[in-house]
């Protein structure tokens, strides 16, 4: 029998404090150390972790792999912890008692696991651990940190919608370094010189293009049944407005990748958008936009670029 082959997927890699609310088990953690850690997952093996931060957006995800023969998803989710496999016992039935079709972890006590992304394909990693995350983003892996706690879910609610900011998340923050050193102004004049040519990919640009993939597949499958509802829609939300929006839209373009909905704020608070969008789940780079979002959004933070760096290469 072949081995089971991760490309041509979707692959994403999730740590249990980004899937269940864990605030409780880390208390303990911290609390007491990690003895009394393995001792209270033990004992609570088979009380049901409750879900986090990333938990709607991975259900809706793994719900796509109805579009695809059985045995042959279109996506795969795959656990990446901290635990070892012993207190990681614990997640994997929290998983099974909430039906989530992921079959597959990787347990590392006490390290790093985002080092085996590449080897497992995966085009995103999504973590609470702030030290994990930044690791990985500075090897140049898509990853974010899930920010605040779990929103309220509607069970109801079949779509997935997924929003990214532009500069720092989709695209490189080639511009934001402008706007920084320059002010409004001189990203202005900059985006306008700079409009016909595109941006460099930043670190969830590949991510879109997947989430395209799936995209095309509901096409195919609305084309073939004309009462199908398509479930997957995508947005960005961003604080550029006319004429810097012209800019991302033909890197867009250039890059292969679309989106259905785009809000170009030039910096009204992207807060207020989130609360009637809704989106399972929103990327931004800065932590300032995403403490109003998290309240009410599933919240992630990219650590990319200058504005997560404390200062400017070569100021002092």
């Amino acid at each position: 029998m072949p081995p089971y082959s991760l490309e041509n997927r979707l692959v994403i890699g999730i740590a249990s404090s980004a899937l269940f609310d864990l605030a409780e088990s880390d208390a303990v953690f911290r609390r007491e150390g990690e003895e009394s850690y393995r001792t209270y997952q033990r004992d609570n093996v088979d009380n049901t972790l409750r879900p986090g931060v990333a938990f709607p957006f991975i259900r809706r995800i793994l719900s796509l792999n109805d579009l695809a023969p059985e045995g042959d998803p279109l996506v795969e989710v795959i656990i990446l912890s901290r635990n070892d496999p012993d207190t990681g016992l614990r997640v994997m039935r929290s998983i099974k008692t909430h039906e989530l079709p992921i079959s597959r972890a990787v347990f590392m006590q006490g390290r790093a696991p985002h080092r085996f992304m590449r080897a497992l394909h995966m085009s995103l990693f999504l973590s609470a651990d702030e030290n994990d995350v930044r690791e990985a983003v500075a090897s140049g892996l898509p990853a974010g940190r899930v920010l605040g706690s779990a929103v309220a879910d509607d069970p109801d609610d079949k779509d997935l919608r997924i929003a990214f900011d532009f500069d720092g998340v989709l695209a490189s923050d080639e511009s934001e370094r402008v706007f920084q050193q320059d002010g409004l102004e001189g990203f202005r004049a900059h985006e306008s010189l700079n409009v016909a040519t595109p941006h460099d990919a930043g670190p969830l640009r590949d991510f879109l293009r997947e989430i395209n993939t799936l995209q095309r597949r509901e096409e195919e499958r609305r084309r073939e049944d004309a009462d199908y509802a398509i479930r997957v829609h995508v947005s960005i939300v961003t604080a550029r407005n006319a004429p810097a929006h012209e800019r991302a839209v033909l890197s867009l373009n250039n890059w292969g990748v679309t989106v259905n909905d785009a809000f170009f704020l030039g910096g009204v608070d992207k807060s207020s958008v989130m609360d009637v969008l809704r989106p399972h789940i929103f990327f931004d780079d800065q932590v300032s936009h995403l403490e109003g979002t998290s309240r009410t959004t599933p919240s992630v933070h990219i650590p990319f670029g200058v504005v997560n760096q404390g200062e400017l290469p070569g100021t002092p």
